[in-house]
C-alpha cells in the first residue's frame, strides 16, 4: 500500500507568511502609481511626495529589528496582524487628507510602521524558527512574496488610477491588507513546539521560547554587539546600496521617468510588474543557490550586474517598451531581491541565533538606502528635469556594493550569542535562539552556522 506523508504544518505556517507579505507588499506597489495623480491634485512638487515615501522607507527599516525582538515577546501572531491593520488604516485614511504632512503620517508613519514589522526579519524569524531543511530555498520564496505582491497590485492599481481615481487605489489596498488578517489569527502559529512537532527538517522538538521581555533593550544590545565587527558594516554597506538601487529608485521613479519619455503610465506599471515576475523566479532561484554556493560570490555577482544594468537603463527609455527595454526589464527582475537570501546567510554565519535580529539592521541600513534615493532622484528631477544623473549614480554605487562583499571574509569569527541553555554549546540540547531561532540544526547537535571553507549555505540545508 502506498502511504501518503502528511504535510508538515511548517509548509502551512509559510503559506500563511506568504499571503501576509503579498497582503503587506500591495503598499509597496502604490507610491510609484499616485505619485502623478497627487501632483495633479494637489499640484505638491514630486520631491515633497517622494518625502513621504522617504519617511515609509526609512521607518520601514527601523522598525524591522525591533519587530523581530518584539515576535519573541508577543508572538508573531499578534505582530503581524497589528502590522496589516496599520498598513490597512494607514492606506485608507489617505482618502480624506488635504496637505502633504496628512500624506507624511499616513503614508509615512502608519504604513511604514505597519510594513515594517513585516519586513524581512519576519521572513528570518518564520524560516528559522520553523525550517531546518530547505531554509535558503524558503527565504528566497517568502523574499519573494513582495515581488508577487507588486506583480499583483501594479497592474491593478494603475488601472484603477485611470478609470477612477487614486483613491479607490488607496481603499483597495486597504481592503486587501486587513483581508488577510482573519487568515493570520486563524493559521499562522508562533512555532512547532506549540504542536508537539520539530522543524522541518529536524527530528527532534525544539522547546518553544519563553516570552522575553525587553525587546528594544534586545535589539540595541545585539546592534551594539554586531557593530563591533568589520562584517556587519561590509554587509551594511552593501545592502544600503541595494535598498538605494531597488525600492528607493526603481521602485519609486521607474514608472515617473518612463513617463517622462511619453510612455504611457499604464504601460510602465504593466513593466514594473513583469520586474516581479522574474524577481520570484531570481528570489527563489537565488535561495536555492544560496544552499550550495558561497554567498559572498553570490553577493558580488548580484551587485555588478546590477551596477552595470543601471548604466545602460537611461539609453532605453521610449514612448513605447522596445525589446532593449524589455531585456533590461528581464535581467533586473531575476536581480532585484536575489541579493537576500544570501545576505541572511551570512548575518547567521557571522552572527549565530542573533542572525535574524542582526538582519532586521542590516535591512534597516536597506530602507536608509532606499529613503535617500526615493528623495534624492526626486530632487534630481526637479532641479534637472530627468533622471539621468540618478541611474548612474546608482549604477556605480553597485560596484561598490559587490566590493563590500568580496571583503567579506570566510570562516571570520563571529561576537557569540548569549546562551540560553544551561547545556553546553554543540551538544543536542546546547543553546536554542529563544526567539529567532536563526541558525539551529535540531536533533543534530551542530549549531554552527558554517564550516571553515565558508559554505554558508550549508546549514540551510
Amino acid at each position: 500500500m502506498i502511504r501518503i506523508r502528511s504535510l508538515h504544518p511548517a509548509w502551512v505556517v509559510a503559506a500563511v507568511a506568504f499571503v501576509a507579505l503579498v497582503g503587506a507588499a500591495s503598499f509597496r506597489a502604490t507610491p510609484t502609481v499616485l505619485l502623478h495623480p497627487l501632483h495633479a491634485e494637489f499640484g505638491w512638487p514630486l520631491a515633497t511626495i517622494s518625502a513621504a515615501v522617504s519617511v515609509n522607507l526609512l521607518l520601514f527599516g527601523l522598525t524591522a529589528p525591533f519587530a523581530a525582538a518584539l515576535m519573541d515577546r508577543f508572538g508573531i501572531r499578534r505582530v503581524v496582524a497589528v502590522a496589516l491593520t496599520m498598513v490597512a488604516a494607514g492606506s485608507g485614511l489617505t482618502v480624506f487628507m488635504r496637505t502633504s504632512v496628512e500624506l507624511i503620517l499616513c503614508w509615512g508613519v502608519l504604513v511604514g510602521l505597519g510594513t515594517g514589522s513585516m519586513a524581512l526579519a519576519f521572513v528570518a524569524t518564520i524560516t528559522g524558527r520553523w525550517f531546518v531543511r530547505r531554509r535558503g530555498l524558503v527565504t528566497g520564496v517568502l523574499t519573494a512574496a513582495g515581488a508577487a505582491g507588486q506583480l499583483v497590485f501594479l497592474p491593478l492599481l494603475a488601472n484603477l488610477v485611470e478609470t477612477y481615481t487614486w483613491r479607490t487605489a488607496a481603499l483597495v489596498v486597504a481592503g486587501a491588507a486587513l483581508a488577510v488578517v482573519p487568515l493570520v489569527v486563524w493559521l499562522l502559529r508562533d512555532h512547532p513546539a506549540e504542536l508537539g512537532l520539530p522543524p522541518y527538517g529536524a527530528t527532534e522538538v525544539v522547546p518553544a521560547p519563553a516570552p522575553q521581555g525587553g525587546a528594544a533593550a534586545r535589539a540595541l544590545r545585539v546592534l551594539r554587539d554586531a557593530a563591533r565587527t568589520p562584517a556587519f558594516w561590509l554587509l551594511v554597506g552593501g545592502f544600503a546600496i541595494c535598498g538605494l538601487s531597488t525600492n528607493g529608485l526603481v521602485g519609486t521613479h521607474f514608472i515617473p521617468a518612463a513617463h517622462d519619455h511619453g510612455m504611457a503610465e499604464t504601460t510602465a506599471a504593466g513593466l514594473l510588474a513583469l520586474i516581479g515576475i522574474f524577481d520570484i523566479a531570481g528570489t527563489v532561484a537565488s535561495g536555492w543557490l544560496t544552499d550550495r554556493l558561497d554567498s559572498r560570490l553570490l553577493l558580488g555577482t548580484y551587485y555588478a550586474l546590477r551596477g552595470a544594468s543601471l548604466l545602460v537603463l537611461p539609453g532605453l527609455f521610449a514612448e513605447t517598451a522596445g525589446p532593449s527595454l524589455l531585456v533590461f526589464i528581464v535581467f533586473y527582475g531575476l536581480d532585484w531581491v536575489a541579493t537576500v537570501p544570501p545576505t541572511v546567510a551570512l548575518c547567521r554565519e557571522y552572527f549565530g541565533t542573533d542572525g535574524a535580529v542582526v538582519f532586521g539592521w542590516v535591512f534597516a541600513s536597506h530602507q536608509v538606502g532606499a529613503a535617500i534615493a526615493a528623495t534624492g532622484a526626486g530632487l534630481v528631477r526637479d532641479r534637472l528635469g530627468e533622471y539621468t544623473v540618478a541611474w548612474y549614480a546608482a549604477g556605480a554605487l553597485c560596484f561598490g556594493a559587490a566590493l563590500f562583499s568580496v571583503l567579506l571574509r570566510r570562516g571570520a569569527s563571529r561576537i557569540p550569542s548569549p546562551p540560553t541553555s544551561s547545556a553546553p554549546a554543540g551538544s543536542p540540547e546546547g543553546p536554542v535562539d529563544h526567539g529567532v531561532v536563526a541558525g539551529v540544526r535540531a536533533g543534530t547537535g551542530d549549531n554552527s552556522m558554517v564550516d571553515g571553507a565558508g559554505r554558508a549555505g550549508d546549514n540551510l540545508r
